[in-house]
């Protein structure tokens, strides 16, 4: 069960008030914002209207700092940004990891742990432990959080899939939660088959993704085509475990985009992972991101399982990072998101459902620089998961003026070393202050 507290509301919370000397980071302002004697963003006041943000200004700065009124609050630095995108999880296969055993290592190894374990799945199981999820989720900042959702029957509807979906809805209002059927590649090899599969993730509504497990195991580009041209047919997005893997041979990714470009499809593809795009050659996998970066397509990046996944093999200590070109990508205006994955299962046995934790791993593991300045946006853009032409462009300086006031502060980080002292935060859900605790 999920207990928030909202501290009580005073009359300086139904006014205009401002939070003095945020931090916000670089990507988030404007470009002609003024830079401090440290050469960093200058703060930044912001003027909150109710629930949402009304203005933002540099900070007045005087011998005194900017002259406080009734409801201000004194931030004096403090990191803050907006509430986060989880874009990619599973929150039914979540806190799992207790009850398997020991898992062969790699991938395929922990797909097996997990169809021994989703045969004794019942839907109070699954709820407790998403719910359980999205309480960690709410707890740490997110808003906004997409699940995917183990799809294995050919001619029914797994049990997990409306569960979640009557979780989307008990949420509704504090987190808004995507779902994705992750169904194998093959299932789509039959076009009219393909299309009851579209047709029934359509038929669940506002927030459903069609999806497929996409791997050299699986290969089958007829199955791809069909699967993307059910989901045009049907006005959905696309969310694809794709080339999870190590292997150069793996053609997912290219094939994606090229039968994305002969069909002009019009939704979003998000295609999460794509691992073996850096063990692929440098110029040909360059050359393929090119023409992504002229697509309606996202990547996401899951460093925390694929640390784990990928190059794994008992008593040898992995070689490979098993993360995808995201620096290029992002080189190329390629919208890329970072996620949390598994948590807790036999994917990886570690996790929080916590993004600016996850944040920390992705800084060792890519060797990301200026994380809070430069690479923050890839845990809060929602308008990356957008239908295209549905939010601002990818490309597009977002802005926080008139946006709901959700805000997520950091009281004891600083923009150097974020997210190092990123545990103790707090949450401002529509312009209010609040607590949460998970039961």
């Amino acid at each position: 069960m999920t207990t928030d507290t909202f501290f009580p509301a005073s009359a300086a919370e139904t006014a205009p008030r401002r939070l003095l000397g945020a931090r916000l980071p670089a990507w988030l302002l404007p470009a002609q914002w003024p830079a401090a004697s440290s050469g960093q963003p200058a703060w930044a006041d912001l003027t909150l209207d109710r629930d949402r943000i009304a203005a933002i200004a540099p900070h007045a700065v005087s011998s005194t700092g900017a002259a406080p009124q009734a409801g201000d609050e004194r931030l004096d630095g403090a990191l803050v940004l907006p509430c986060f995108v989880d874009a990619h999880t599973h929150l039914d296969k979540a806190y799992t990891v207790s009850r398997l055993g020991q898992a062969e290592p790699g991938l395929l190894g922990a797909i097996e742990a997990m169809v021994a374990d989703r045969a004794h799945w019942t839907a109070a199981d699954v709820r407790t432990r998403a719910t359980r999820g999205l309480a960690r989720a709410w707890a740490h900042g997110t808003r906004h959080l997409r699940t995917h959702v183990d799809w294995t029957e050919a001619d029914g509807i797994p049990l997990a899939w409306p569960v979640l979906r009557e979780l989307a809805q008990e949420w509704r209002g504090r987190l808004v939660l995507e779902q994705v059927s992750l169904m194998k590649l093959p299932m789509f090899e039959d076009p009219a088959r393909a299309d009851w599969l579209a047709r029934q993730v359509a038929a669940t509504g506002e927030g459903a993704v069609l999806g497929a497990f996409v791997h050299s195991t699986n290969w089958n580009e007829n199955a791809l085509r069909h699967l993307l041209q059910a989901a045009q047919r049907h006005d959905l997005d696309v969310d694809l475990h794709v080339d999870e893997e190590l292997q150069p041979r793996a053609q997912g990714l290219a094939a994606t985009a090229r039968i994305m470009r002969e069909l002009g499809f019009e939704g979003r593809v998000v295609c999460g992972h794509t691992c073996a795009l850096a063990v692929q050659d440098h110029d040909s996998a360059l050359r393929l991101l090119d023409e992504i970066g002229q697509l309606p397509l996202t990547l996401i990046a899951l460093p925390t399982t694929n640390l784990l996944l990928q190059d794994a093999t008992t008593g040898r200590t992995p070689r490979t990072r098993g993360i995808t070109l995201i620096k290029e990508a992002r080189a190329r205006g390629i919208p890329v998101l970072l996620a949390s994955d598994n948590v807790q299962d036999p994917f990886c046995r570690i996790g929080n459902f916590d993004p600016a934790e996850l944040m920390g791993t992705a800084t060792l593991a890519a060797q990301l620089e200026r994380p809070f300045d430069d690479w923050s946006d890839s845990l809060c853009r929602s308008d990356w998961l957008a239908r295209p032409g549905a939010a601002s462009a990818p490309a597009a300086r977002p802005t926080l003026i008139g946006r709901p006031a959700d805000l997520v502060v950091f009281d004891e980080a600083d923009a150097w070393s974020w997210p190092a002292h990123a545990t103790p935060r707090r949450v401002l859900r529509a312009g209010r202050w609040r607590q949460a605790s998970a039961t």
